[in-house]
């Protein structure tokens, strides 16, 4: 049975999701603070953790950071911060997604859902396949195949399509993939995933000026396309 931690200082929202997620046949551990949580983190070892950000002792980014800096779990945000720049930063210090309060319990256990069936793939292959293998990436290997022939991209483009693909239909700014491929101590100017865009769709795109995997979303970002 998956075990889930719940770390929020309000304990209504943490009795409605442990409702909830025991209805999915979850089990679950309750922390109302950082401390706690990271002490509750260290001895039962959960295999997710759905954390909020605004907590009463040690920041949420704080236990994040923490937590990521010892374990690879899965870990969902709760935030009411709004701003794209909190949510970068969410990203960048190992949130795998995150929810905007107030919020729908039925939506957290989606996500929750979501994210571990990703994670299982992730874990299970080291090679992610699309379109029947038209499209193989090698995550070992650091190789992309494209119907069976090696292309070469840079080390940038590499790790922009596997953060696409391993996120198949979700919308990414281009803050996020910078922060997610460059790091935070990146401080140029963030058109340069433009281009690397530009680059990755001359070289595994069949039409680059028609793409079929990696989308635009205009004012926003880029997002990569599982559907035929």
């Amino acid at each position: 049975m998956r075990k889930i931690l719940i770390v929020d200082d309000e304990e209504k929202i943490r009795k409605v999701l442990v409702s909830y997620l025991e209805k999915e046949g979850y089990a679950t551990l309750e922390a109302a603070n950082g401390t706690e949580a990271l002490k509750l983190f260290n001895e039962e070892a959960p295999d997710f953790v759905i954390l909020d950000l605004m907590l009463p002792d040690v920041s949420g980014e704080t236990v994040c950071q923490r937590i990521r800096g010892q374990s690879p779990v899965p870990i969902l945000m709760l935030t009411a911060k709004i701003s794209e720049g909190s949510r970068i930063e969410g990203f960048a210090l190992g949130a795998d997604d995150y929810v905007i309060k107030p919020f729908s319990p039925r939506e957290v256990v989606a996500r929750l859902k979501a994210i571990l069936r990703r994670s299982n793939q992730d874990l299970l292959a080291s090679r992610i396949s699309y379109r029947d293998g038209e499209l193989m990436i090698d995550t070992d290997r650091k190789e992309v195949l494209i119907r069976g022939e090696a292309v070469s991209l840079t080390p940038a483009e590499f790790k922009l399509l596997l953060i696409l693909a391993r996120h198949p239909d979700r919308s990414f700014s281009r803050e996020e993939l910078i922060e997610k491929a460059f790091g935070m101590s990146y401080m140029g100017d963030d058109r340069i995933i433009d281009q690397h865009i530009k680059n990755l769709r001359q070289k595994i795109e069949p039409n680059p000026k028609k793409p079929q995997y990696i989308m635009t979303v205009y004012g926003f970002g880029y997002r990569f396309t599982s559907k035929e």
